[in-house]
């Protein structure tokens, strides 16, 4: 007897729709499953077996072929144990086959038949398309927020015979707190001094512009990072669920109610390696910290502490929003849309300054080759931060507040979204002279310092972009002004060692 059980598997971050097709026929007992599957798909036998037995039945004394279809594409996981079983029982003729029409299987079985809840439950719903979902409990939030039809789930095996054979109702669906706010970020007013940092944050914040901030040990580099994503708005519904789509395909914990509602905030360690950071596998393609921090912010901290090879993984992502990951099977396309913050001292010992330095000039040849100028000339705003004078870190003052920045960086967004033109650090070179124009004594001070070489043309548009979010911050500006300009190239510092040995 043949049968088709509805399910899917994950391709890097998107759900992929499959059918476990199961045919249970004459000849010597023995278990075969094609269709490319990965280790985990291999090993399901072993655990379905155990489970069926656990619930009561026995095992087909049968020749069981397994097929998962379409055979092209590769499949993993353990999310395909629950599908294979319900085609095992349907095909032995245990559970009558109209009973499953409608409806899509997903989830993980225990030896003693339990259904456990599976990595990436949101796109693999999400790609069972117009049936009702079967998911484990813990799964449940994670299949409301993937889907619009009914999500059913069950604890064990056994529990679902007894609906599918038995035509008992389905079990009540476990209580969620959808309202769960998670933790408020560190708020900007802890800041003390810093006001070219703080002011590069804000615009970073308002036209999604990359960050370098460079400074000593001690002066608050990763203290102000931490606190960008307080300045960003809440998710759009499309936003939140494109971020929550990616945190489930990759294994991360997600809110109890299941949806990321707010701008996620990662930092990598420096010991990360390229998959970690870019994306990618060996067995199945994962999304990285690039992607994980998707419409969010990235943090590198001591970004010169980074593989020189995964910091040059960057750049592709951070020119296209994307991770482009291409395998001799298949190529996949992830979003990564983030906001970077990157840090990094003066040199290895932090002290760049002559006198106080420590380190041998190799060391700080090699420290600075790290960063290519690739890298460096995809960050909008570099900024020297500096440590702050005793009298500033004991002053009961603080700065504005996170409440009092995010209010402004709302309007100037706004302001960018009425033209149609998406953010301002995302737009296009040929838009930059109908959103950005420049008054006549602004487009000078660019030409001179072209002229004195000190810009390349992705500078340059990089400086008219940070121009333009400057300008929408201050008021309604419909050209770029010289200030604007100037301002802009304040907070575009050149990174060498001479810089670097006067910033400490």
């Amino acid at each position: 007897m043949l049968a088709a059980v509805r399910s899917a598997c994950v391709t890097g971050s998107t759900g992929q729709p499959i059918v476990v097709e199961v045919h249970v026929g004459v000849g010597l007992p023995g278990f075969s499953i094609v269709g490319l599957p990965d280790a985990a798909c291999r090993e399901s036998h072993d655990r379905v077996r155990a489970a069926i037995l656990s619930s009561g039945h026995s095992w087909p004394a049968h020749r069981i072929t397994v097929n998962l279809a379409p055979g092209s594409l590769r499949k993993n996981g353990v999310g395909l144990d629950l599908p294979l079983a319900v085609g095992i029982l349907v095909a032995d003729g245990v559970i009558p086959a109209v009973r499953i029409e409608g409806l899509g299987f997903v989830g993980e079985l225990g030896l003693d038949g339990s259904v456990r809840a599976v990595t990436g439950a949101v796109p693999l719903v999400a790609a069972l398309g117009d049936v009702d979902p079967v998911v484990a409990r813990r799964d449940v939030p994670s299949a409301r927020i993937a889907t619009t039809r009914t999500v059913h789930a069950v604890a064990t095996l056994g529990e679902l015979l007894t609906v599918l054979r038995d035509d008992e109702p389905w079990p009540p669906l476990p209580l969620v707190d959808w309202l769960e706010e998670p933790l408020p970020p560190p708020d900007l007013s802890d800041v003390r001094g810093q006001p070219h940092a703080r002011r590069a944050l804000e615009i970073a914040a308002a036209g999604h512009h990359h960050v370098l901030l460079v400074g000593p040990p001690g002066a608050g580099k990763t203290m102000l990072a931490k606190r960008l994503t307080g300045l960003l708005p809440p998710l759009t519904h499309a936003q939140s669920f494109e971020t929550t789509v990616i945190h489930s395909a990759a294994g991360v914990t997600l809110p109890a109610g299941g949806l990321i509602r707010f701008p996620p905030f990662r930092s990598p360690h420096q010991t990360s390696s390229t998959v970690a950071m870019v994306g990618g596998g060996s067995s199945y393609i994962r999304p990285g910290e690039v992607s994980l921090a998707n419409n969010g912010v990235l943090f590198l901290d001591e970004m010169a502490e980074f593989s020189p090879v995964v910091l040059d993984g960057l750049r592709q992502p951070l020119e296209e929003g994307v991770v482009r990951i291409s395998r001799a099977r298949e190529a996949v396309t992830i979003p990564a849309n983030v906001t970077l913050v990157a840090a990094t001292n003066p040199c290895p010992c932090g002290e760049a300054r002559p006198g106080g330095c420590t380190c041998r000039q190799t060391a700080k040849e090699r420290y600075l080759r790290r960063l290519s100028g690739p890298l460096l000339d995809r960050f909008d705003l570099r900024v020297t931060v500096a440590r702050p004078t005793t009298e500033t870190l004991l002053s009961l003052a603080g700065g504005e507040s996170t409440e009092q920045v995010r209010a402004r960086v709302t309007i100037a967004r706004e302001r960018m979204l009425e033209r149609g033109y998406g953010l301002n650090g995302e737009l296009e070179v040929a838009m930059l002279d109908d959103v950005a124009p420049l008054r006549d004594a602004a487009r000078e001070l660019l030409r001179a310092e072209l002229e004195k070489g000190r810009r390349s043309g992705r500078g340059l548009h990089r400086i008219r972009r940070v121009a333009r979010t400057i300008a929408d911050l201050e008021g309604d500006f419909e050209m770029v002004e010289v200030g604007h300009v100037a301002a802009a190239l304040s907070l575009r510092v050149d990174i060498d060692r001479s810089h670097l040995e006067r910033v400490a």
